[in-house]
């Protein structure tokens, strides 16, 4: 576990110092879980926009775009629920004065238990090496299988009393776990009580309770009361769906572990309208689009896995979390829900408005069932970001840091060096830099020895380093050395174009 906090403090260091997320307003100190993206940053970001885009909408031709505004009427957010039952239970120590959620010091127990397994795992492993096998070893040894029940005997009893909203025994089962507070380390806890997430503000010059609006804590509810728009003036015919990557906001009160949990944060969601009946069938479809479509970015299997839901939301009858394994545990990346057909009703109810889909095939109108496919942009940037930083131990012994992002989504796809400053080099590179950046982002650099810039590359991730030397002038030729093995070719100028996309694709 130490080596996994060292290597988040490296992952947040990482991204100060080369310019990819910095802790917002921090010349007055910083506002509390609220981060700015950088110049690196926002490239990367961008990249991971567009190829979630690409993939949901320029590759499905019954899947479209949207952008909603993040002020909506605020009777919509009566309608969706998010008034009445967007809540955390919160919990106080009374010693500590710190507030956590219940529910997570309940996970976070479970997780320990959890390590626990796997410390077990671990040593058997040594001690019978290549020849052991887990799943055997998890399902017959005692000390595991005991863990194993005492995990699903909460899991149990917790899952009841999430689904029964029953806060006194929420707290209840926090003392019978004898959970401290992990700063004052006593058990001294308040009641569990329920605290909003919405943020609520004002809208025009006079103040009343009618004014109130709240910024969105979703992006999903711009899709839905924009259903019929997009169906008409788009022509769609179910199933079909509406995509959109957009700013939510959430008063988390515990926001914690950098960019995984804010205040401020960016969704992409699609959701697909289907016929009642079918839902079921096209959840499980999205569950393994989706996945896919992570392990697309090359990142190994054993890093995700698939998390079913023992409490359903109010309007579900399917969830399935895709989680990662990010350098604080196993942790939601993405959220697949077959939300049935909640939403649209909810919305015709309350506006008054019919929000139904005619099927010209069954000559019949109804209301669309939705399956949602929910994932955080952030999370997605962490998760790639801490998976891709790491440390190598070269043949002569030195360290390099690399930052091994899929080449697709690297800030820069490339960097040009002159190998010095003087005899036309430097002009040279300009010309090649002018080549390439109608079709790529690439950098310019000339400062330092070409080892330190090499270096200075390998740490934000490009793929590669295009030099430029004395031979270049006579002969049209550079040297393209590569990030990941860092091995160097010699090709002709005009061939860059093509290596850099067939590589970056």
């Amino acid at each position: 576990m130490a080596n996994q906090e060292e290597l988040f403090k490296k992952v947040v260091a990482h991204a100060k110092e080369y310019g990819f997320i910095f802790p917002s307003s921090e010349i007055y100190d910083g506002l509390g879980a609220v981060y700015d993206y950088g110049q690196l940053g926002v490239e990367l970001k961008n990249n991971i926009k567009q190829y979630w885009w690409r993939s949901m909408v320029q590759f499905h031709e019954n899947i479209v775009g949207l952008d909603s505004a993040i002020f909506m009427h605020p009777r919509i957010w009566k309608a969706s629920g998010h008034v009445d039952a967007f809540n955390d239970p919160l919990i106080d120590n009374r010693d500590s004065k710190k507030r956590y959620r219940a529910d997570v010091l309940i996970e976070d127990h479970m997780a320990k238990i959890e390590d626990k397994i796997n410390k077990e795992c671990e040593k058997a492993h040594k001690r019978f090496g290549e020849a052991f096998d887990r799943q055997q070893f998890v399902t017959t040894n005692a000390r595991v299988l005991d863990y194993q029940r005492q995990i699903d005997e909460i899991r149990a009893r917790y899952a009841e009393l999430m689904n029964a909203n029953d806060l006194d025994g929420l707290k209840q089962l926090i003392l019978d776990l004898g959970i401290v507070c992990p700063i004052s380390g006593t058990r001294n806890w308040t009641d569990v009580r329920q605290f909003n997430l919405m943020f609520a503000t004002k809208m025009g010059s006079v103040i009343d309770d009618s004014d109130t609006l709240y910024l969105r804590p979703e992006t999903a509810q711009g899709i839905f009361v924009n259903f019929l728009n997009v169906q008409k003036s788009g022509r769609m015919k179910i199933p079909f769906g509406i995509a959109q990557i957009g700013k939510a906001f959430r008063n988390e009160i515990v926001a914690r572990q950098f960019i995984f949990r804010m205040r401020e944060f960016e969704q992409m969601e699609m959701q697909f309208f289907v016929r009642p009946g079918s839902e079921l069938e096209w959840f499980n479809y999205w569950k393994e689009e989706r996945l896919r479509w992570h392990l697309a970015l090359g990142i190994p299997r054993e890093k995700y896995r698939y998390h079913d839901h023992e409490k359903l939301a109010h309007y579900a009858n399917a969830a399935t979390d895709i989680e990662f394994e990010f350098p604080f545990g196993f942790k939601e990346l993405e959220g697949i829900h077959s939300r049935t057909d909640f939403d649209l009703k909810r919305h015709s109810e309350f506006s008054g408005k019919k929000l139904q889909y005619f099927d010209p095939d069954l000559n019949e109108s109804y209301t669309p069932y939705v399956i949602e496919t929910s994932i955080g942009l952030d999370r997605t940037f962490l998760a790639i970001f801490s998976h891709a930083l790491m440390e190598e131990t070269l043949e002569d012994g030195s360290t390099r840091t690399v930052l091994n992002l899929p080449p697709m989504l690297a800030p820069y796809k490339a960097a040009v060096l002159p190998l010095v400053k003087k005899d036309g080099l430097p002009e040279k590179a300009r010309e090649i830099v002018d080549l390439l950046k109608n079709h790529y982002m690439v950098q310019y650099d000339e400062k330092d020895a070409i080892g330190r810039r090499y270096r200075r590359q390998d740490a934000i991730g490009t793929p590669f380093c295009i030099t430029v030397d004395n031979d270049t002038l006579a002969d049209g030729s550079v040297t393209v050395r590569r990030r990941d093995t860092m091995q160097q070719e010699r090709m002709p100028i005009d061939n860059l174009l093509m290596y850099i996309h067939n590589n970056t694709h």
